[in-house]
């Protein structure tokens, strides 16, 4: 369960008008789903599909991080983001 801190964090982020660059979004999005959803799990999308093939790899390296340090470096590094 997200807690208030960690969900501001999320609204910050989203609500940034710079766009912070892929490497940056693409750890927000693996540390937002390790911390919602935990280990990721299902096949890794196709030769066809490179976004999504970028979105599982970042997702596969966060494997056996707690949700809670997860939601913590998704706090650190959204309070080191401008806007």
């Amino acid at each position: 369960m997200p807690n208030a801190e960690f969900q501001a964090a999320v609204d910050r982020v989203n609500g940034l008008t710079k766009d912070p660059g892929n490497e940056t979004k693409l750890r927000m999005y693996a540390l937002y789903k390790q911390a919602t959803q935990g280990d990721v799990a299902g096949k890794r999308p196709g030769f066809t599909n490179p976004v999504g093939r970028a979105k599982y790899d970042a997702w596969a390296k966060l494997k056996g991080t707690s949700a809670e340090q997860a939601q913590a470096s998704y706090i650190a590094e959204a309070g080191a983001l401008s806007d």
